[in-house]
């Protein structure tokens, strides 16, 4: 294990130990209007590739209307489970 592997485990070990009153917080600045914050603002829904089989007529219209078929259908599926 190296020295600085080592010191920081110690650093860690008496930071854990050290009461939260005797921690010096002075240089992290109060935070009192939580007014403007966005709850999930830079949320992402993980995405996960699949195969499915669609009516070539329902593919058509989605590709005709948008070059982001996949997102519109996706739109599409979540209105209806919205919904439902």
């Amino acid at each position: 294990m190296s020295k600085v592997i080592k010191r920081q485990k110690q650093e860690l070990a008496a930071l854990a130990a050290t009461p939260d009153d005797k921690i010096d917080t002075s240089d992290i600045p109060e935070v009192a209007d939580w007014n403007d914050a966005q709850r999930g603002r830079f949320y992402r829904p993980i995405k996960e590739p699949v195969t499915i089989r669609l009516d070539a007529d329902v593919l058509a219209w989605f590709k005709a209307h948008s070059n982001k078929y996949q997102t519109a259908i996706n739109k599409a599926l979540r209105e209806y489970i919205a919904s439902h």
